[in-house]
């Protein structure tokens, strides 16, 4: 089978090609597995952390790729949730251990045995990839292939983030960044708070313009202060920044959720910026979101569908990996990149 590897950790300049394309025997399930031939994956930030070393691989070489709709090829020994032909997605969430008092409680996001899709075990950057059943989702017919794989990841923790926000119908809501997340973020809560005010933080121009295009009330940059006070506030970025500038916007009792599951060095210097009587104080609060759970992506699926919610997104050949990984880390974004193995 084809796949893109990554085989040691990478410092990305502009040029740099950090995914090997590869020929690889086709995986074989193994007890309780299905084997997926995979038809997309979506493309994340994590991939670029992952390269980058910030959240390194469990081993190396590894395929990444944790957004990954494929059908059902072959069922490992036992495995009977699904038919071979059925349509499912893969998340990042790849398996845990059900066992442990947070998996008891519905947080197997916080699980210690916590693994992750293309980080812990081999992704979905190739054409067959192998899975827990348990940890897999029929796909609603309502999505194409590359309308899917986006709601696995930059769906579903989007869903998670704005539920941990606390939004109420009626206030305001910020959020910093605009891209594959954030986009259908805003998407959701037009959808769920109808009477929501939507304001958007980017350094981009054509972000901003693109979040006016979605219904944005208000878009500019991070040092610009929008026209209200804000009651929560989404982080996707991979910077510091928008932090300390998205706790100045608070409201009193305002919350800051940090969607992001690795911050970048260089700037981290700007937390010294921090004014705890602009920033913190009248009990505002922060809070992280630590990957999704499977209740997360089976419920964001189900609603999705409902809406619908459909991405914006950009399609790119297995082969051209790289080429959106770069266009990712040099913030050329609009919606969602997704790769196409079909």
């Amino acid at each position: 089978m084809r796949a893109m590897l990554l085989k040691q950790t990478w410092r990305l300049p502009d040029q740099a090609a950090p995914l090997e394309l590869v020929e690889l025997p086709t995986p074989q399930p193994a007890p309780g597995e299905i084997l997926l031939r995979v038809a997309t994956c979506g493309v994340c930030h994590t991939e670029l952390d992952e390269i980058e070393g910030r959240t390194p691989p469990a081993f190396y070489p590894l395929i990444p790729g944790h957004q990954v709709i494929g059908r059902v090829a072959q069922l490992g020994f036992g495995a009977q949730r699904f038919q071979v032909g059925q349509r499912v997605g893969v998340a990042w969430i790849y398996s845990a251990c059900g066992q442990c008092a947070c998996c008891l409680a519905g947080q197997e996001n916080l699980c210690e045995q916590f693994r992750a899709t293309g980080r812990d075990a081999h992704g979905g950057y190739a054409e067959y990839m192998v899975a827990p059943e348990r940890f897999a989702y029929l796909i609603p017919e309502r999505f194409s292939d590359a309308q899917a794989a986006p709601l696995l990841c930059a769906g579903a923790i989007g869903y998670r983030s704005l539920r941990l926000s606390g939004l109420q119908d009626g206030q305001n809501l910020g959020l910093a960044g605009f891209g594959a997340s954030a986009h259908l973020v805003l998407k959701l809560a037009q959808h769920q708070y109808p009477r929501a005010r939507l304001y958007v933080f980017s350094r981009s121009p054509a972000e901003q313009a693109f979040a006016r295009q979605l219904g944005a009330h208000w878009a500019g940059g991070f040092q610009e202060l929008p026209p209200a006070p804000l009651h929560c506030v989404i982080d996707t970025t991979p910077a510091w920044l928008p932090v300390v500038a998205a706790l100045r916007c608070l409201a009193p009792g305002g919350r800051l959720v940090i969607n992001a599951i690795r911050k970048e060095e260089a700037d981290k210097v700007s937390l010294l910026e921090l004014d705890y009587p602009a920033s913190l104080w009248l009990e505002k609060e922060i809070k992280s979101v630590a990957n999704i759970t499977r209740q997360d992506v089976e419920e964001f699926l189900a609603l999705a569908a409902q809406i619908p919610l459909i991405p914006e997104y950009q399609v790119y050949p297995l082969q051209d990996a790289n080429r959106a990984l770069l266009e990712l880390k040099n913030r050329q974004i609009r919606g969602a990149k997704v790769l196409q193995l079909d």
